[in-house]
């Protein structure tokens, strides 16, 4: 991966000249990310087209964050125009990969990502957009709009009724800041005294909206196992740290995001391989079902299983075939 055109002059210009430049993960959007080191200093460097990502809220966002105390990365440097953004370095703790080396750690990590949740919640949400229900049904719609025609079904009427019942139980508690993406490959641990001890990625497509949607993403992870007595566990941990809250409605609401955010990954995944021609994302498919059908089964989402039931047979219901 080579670093973009500009990268040099950047660095230039912000005390990092001469600095070495090596690639990074990268995520499903069109950002890519380098580490960038210069003698004992570190830091990454984002590089967000601008005529494809707006880099704004992520840096509204993160300095929210950051002013509520949170660990969000923050810029020591930006070229807008570029789509250049020098952050500070989280390093590789990444939750998920650490987890893998060190199963015994996931009760404690995932209690302190549930209490993040919690604090994060006590605060109102930052100037962000809500997550309204024309929201909810556009990325619900991602699923008959690309996954149906990739596995040979077409579109069939009553989708959207069949959601409808479901969106009143949204609104149900007032909005907080929801980052949309909390999981474990977005959460950094970190080793920096005063701080959190998780830091934050992947938020600035944060939404005002349910406090239950980001517990629903960090629990129903798409990339990595929490057993049912985890998501039990951790449900309990979040209900006990917020009694304020109507629980019987707030786990009908957890159960109804759960089962929209899954089914419109379904969506969105198939879109990132017909599309973009990202052939490593149908791979997740059959796990996405298992969560799904399992989420179906939850009494509120009755009125969405008899659609499933109806116009997604079982045959249809492993994923889309990548060939090989």
């Amino acid at each position: 991966m080579i670093p973009p055109p500009g990268t040099g002059a950047f660095l230039n210009a912000h005390g990092w000249g001469g600095a070495a430049v090596r690639p990074l993960a990268g995520d499903a959007s069109f950002r890519r990310y380098f580490r960038v080191t210069l003698g004992t200093r570190s830091a990454v460097l984002m590089d967000a087209p601008p005529d494809k990502e707006d880099s704004r809220p992520f840096l509204a966002i993160g300095k929210h964050l950051d002013t509520l105390g949170f660990s969000a990365p923050q810029a020591m440097a930006a070229d807008l125009e570029q789509g250049l953004i020098l952050l500070e370095d989280f390093g590789d703790a990444r939750v998920n990969p650490v987890l893998a080396e060190d199963p015994g750690a996931e009760h404690e990590i995932y209690a302190a990502a549930v209490d993040l949740l919690a604090a994060l919640h006590q605060h109102p949400p930052a100037d962000v957009p809500p997550y309204s229900e024309a929201e909810y049904l556009r990325e619900a719609r991602l699923f008959p709009d690309w996954y149906l025609p990739a596995v040979g079904l077409v579109e069939a009427s009553g989708h959207d009724a069949a959601w409808a019942p479901l969106w009143p139980a949204l609104f149900t508690h007032p909005p907080v800041l929801v980052l949309r993406d909390y999981h474990a490959d977005n959460l950094m641990l970190l080793d920096r005294p005063g701080h959190q001890r998780l830091g934050l990625l992947d938020f600035q497509d944060a939404l005002a909206g349910h406090p239950a949607y980001d517990l629903a993403s960090l629990l129903q992870d798409i990339r990595r196992t929490v057993s049912p007595e985890l998501e039990a566990a951790m449900l309990a941990r979040y209900v006990a740290a917020r009694p304020e809250l109507d629980e019987a409605a707030f786990r009908t609401a957890y159960a109804i995001l759960a089962a929209q955010r899954n089914i419109k990954i379904l969506g969105v995944f198939t879109r990132l391989y017909v599309r973009d021609g990202k052939p490593a994302y149908p791979l997740y498919h059959p796990r996405l079902w298992q969560m799904v059908n399992a989420n179906l089964e939850h009494p509120a989402l009755a009125p969405v299983k008899a659609w499933f039931d109806t116009h997604v047979p079982a045959s249809a219901r492993h994923g889309v075939e990548v060939p090989a």
